[in-house]
Formats: structure tokens, sequence, C-alpha cells
């Protein structure tokens, strides 16, 4: 039997035993009570766990540290140093890194949510509340271009038409700019972020419902794949906590390198 005609008469075995492939549906939980959802109360525990986090780790500081003073230490200068800094610049820095450190910190807990067990959801997988978070970064943005730059039409002039650049060809590039630098990039923090929760929790859904669809199929040839693919999903769900890790990196990162080429006086 080739590999494909193994992999179609699993997915058959586990379509008879009343297996439902995952899909944007997997998505749409039911009310917990009244209208309220469990990403709505996943979404305000996780504030409530940053602003607890962050005031734990803080309210009894130490020249040496306990270990929850250096947890919050290593994330602050993490997101200060490694983020902030070196995207932004050493002169105005330190006026974003307040919502840097909230917005990476929000994010990192709201995505490890999908590999906590008996919550096993990341929020970030519905795009509802990743566009807030996006437009919150766009605001932002593009309020510190038009405070660095005096200015609405200052600004714009900085963000669309590049140095040393003149004649006809501004006709083309500055349409252009405005798209890529002001339209475009909210859109394109929103998919990135939402595109990889959500890819990488219909994985973990399908290997393992697909592996426990398999298993108790009552064939023991089916049995055994059941069995690798729970151990596939196991190494998946290692491979999702760096993603997770990275993207709510990679979302803070590129929020801070906007505000950075927002404010810089040369385009």
């Amino acid at each position: 039997m080739s590999v494909t005609a193994s992999i179609a008469a699993s997915v058959q075995a586990a379509d008879d035993s009343g297996f439902h492939a995952p899909g944007p549906g997997s998505f749409e939980l039911p009310p917990v009570f009244g209208d309220v959802t469990k990403p709505m109360i996943l979404v305000v525990l996780s504030a409530i766990i940053v602003v607890g986090f962050t005031w734990a780790a803080s309210r009894k500081a130490a020249v040496v540290p306990s270990r929850l003073q250096f947890a919050g230490e290593f994330f602050y200068g993490f997101v200060r140093n490694g983020i902030a800094r070196e995207s932004i610049g050493s002169e105005h820095f330190m006026k974003f890194v307040p919502w840097l450190f909230s917005l990476f910190m929000f994010l990192l807990v709201n995505n490890y949510y999908g590999v906590i067990p008996f919550i096993q959801f990341p929020t970030m997988a519905r795009i509802g509340y990743v566009i807030p978070l996006a437009l919150l970064s766009w605001v932002i943005f593009i309020a510190a271009g038009i405070w660095a730059h005096k200015g609405p039409l200052k600004y714009l002039k900085h963000q669309t038409m590049p140095a040393g650049v003149s004649g006809p060809i501004l006709i083309l590039l500055v349409p252009l700019e405005f798209l890529s630098n002001i339209i475009v990039r909210p859109v394109t923090l929103t998919l990135r972020l939402f595109g990889n929760m959500f890819a990488g929790h219909i994985l973990l859904i399908l290997f393992a419902t697909g592996g426990a669809a398999l298993l108790t199929s009552g064939n023991i040839g089916y049995g055994a794949v059941g069995i690798v693919s729970f151990l596939l999903g196991i190494a998946i769900s290692f491979l999702e906590m760096l993603v997770m890790f990275l993207q709510a990196y990679v979302f803070t990162l590129l929020s801070a390198m906007y505000v950075g080429e927002a404010i810089a006086q040369e385009h």
C-alpha cells in the first residue's frame, strides 16, 4: 500500500469513528455564561496576570533580586534594550517602553494559553483581538511621526517622498510609499500574528483529535498511527511554544521599528 493510500485509509477510519476535521468552527466557542465566551475571559485574565506579575516583581525591589524580581527585570530589560533602544534610538526610546513592554507581555500570555492544559486556546487566534492591537500600534507610530515632524503634512512628506528623489517618478512613488508605510502596516501586523496562532492551533487540534479517533477505531494498525499522531502533536507543541514567543517578539519589534522610522529625520 502506498503512503498516500495509507494516509487516506487512516483519514477514512477516523471519519468512520466520528472524527470531524478542525476548521474555523473550532474557534467558535459557546458562551460560558450569558454572552461571555472563553476568549473574553482569557483576555481579561491576561491583563490581570500581566499587571499582577509586574506589581509583584517590582514591589520589593532590592539590590540582590528575588527570583520574581529577576524575571521581571529580565523581560523588562529584554524589551527596553533589545527592542525599544535598538529600534527607536537612544534619544526617544524611553517614551515608548511602557507601551512596548505591556504589548509584549500581553501577547506572550495570550499566545501561551494555547499550550496550557485545560485552557488550550490562544486568544490571538481570533482576529478580532489582534486588529485592535495592530490599530493601536498604528495610531501610536502615526502620532509619534506627527509629533516628531511637527505636523501631519511634514510627516506625510517624510513617509512618502524619499530624500533625493524628484521629478515625474514621484507620481508613481508617492502612492506606493503611502500604501506601504501608512496603510499596509497594520494589515501585515494583524495577519502575521493571527495567521500563525490560527494555523498552529489548528495543527494541535488535528493531531490530538485525529489521534484519539484512530486509537478508538478498533483497528490495531490505525491505533499505531494514532500513537504516532499523538507523538507528532507533542513535538509540534514544543515547536508551537517557540512560535508563540517569536510572534509576540516580532509584533512588538515591528511596532517599535515603525515608531523608529516615523520619528527618524531621514527617510
